[in-house]
C-alpha cells in the first residue's frame, strides 16, 4: 500500500459519495482520483485499468460539463431510465470491448490479469457513460462491477483499493435507491 493508493482511495470515496448526492463536484474530485489511480495501476501491471483511468479523465470532464450545462432547465439534468434496447446495446458494447481489449492485453502485454482487467474496464466505461447521463441503470452495473473489482484487487495485493471498492459497492446500492427515489419525484 502506497501513499498514492491511500490518496486515490480517499478521493474515490469522496467522489462516489458526491455522485450519490448528485453533487457536480464529484467530477473534479473524480478527475484527480483517476489520475492518481492511473499511476497505481501502471505500477501494478493492470494496464487495462490504467487505460481506463485515462479514459475516465475525459469522462470526468464530460460528466462535469453534462451535469452543469447552462442550456438545461434550472433543475439541471434529471435521473432517467434507459429502455431495453439501450441497455442491451450498452452491454453488447461492453462485451465487444472486453473481448477486443482482453485479446490485445493477453497477446501483446505482460498484464497481470488481462481478461479480468479488460472485462472490468470495458463494462466500467459503459457504467460511467450511463452515470454521466444520469441513467438509473448505471448503479446495478456498478454494483456487479465493484464486487468483481474487489476480487481482482485482492488477487493483485491492492488491499486498500479492494476495501475502497467494497465501500463503492455499498455506495452504489445507496445511489441506486437514492436515484430511484429521485426518478419517482415529479419534475420541479
Amino acid at each position: 500500500m502506497s501513499l498514492l493508493e491511500v490518496c486515490a482511495s480517499l478521493l474515490g470515496l469522496i467522489a462516489v459519495w458526491l455522485t450519490v448526492r448528485q453533487n457536480p463536484w464529484c467530477w473534479p474530485v473524480g478527475l484527480v482520483m483517476v489520475v492518481l489511480y492511473g499511476w497505481v495501476f501502471f505500477q501494478g501491471k493492470l494496464y487495462s485499468n490504467m487505460l481506463l483511468q485515462l479514459v475516465y479523465a475525459g469522462l470526468q470532464l464530460y460528466g462535469w460539463w453534462h451535469w452543469t450545462r447552462r442550456d438545461l432547465p434550472q433543475q439541471g439534468l434529471r435521473v432517467s431510465r434507459l429502455d431495453l434496447a439501450q441497455t442491451l446495446g450498452g452491454l453488447a458494447a461492453g462485451l465487444l470491448g472486453a473481448l477486443l481489449l482482453g485479446y490485445l492485453m493477453a497477446r501483446y502485454t505482460d498484464a497481470a490479469a488481462p481478461w479480468q482487467d479488460a472485462t472490468l474496464c470495458a463494462f466500467s466505461l459503459v457504467a460511467q457513460l450511463w452515470m454521466a447521463k444520469k441513467r438509473l441503470q448505471c448503479w446495478p452495473l456498478w454494483i456487479v462491477l465493484d464486487l468483481l473489482f474487489v476480487v481482482l484487487f485482492l488477487d493483485q495485493g491492492l488491499y486498500l483499493t479492494a476495501a475502497l471498492y467494497a465501500l463503492f459497492t455499498l455506495l452504489a446500492c445507496n445511489g441506486w435507491l437514492s436515484w430511484r427515489r429521485d426518478l419517482a419525484l415529479p419534475a420541479r
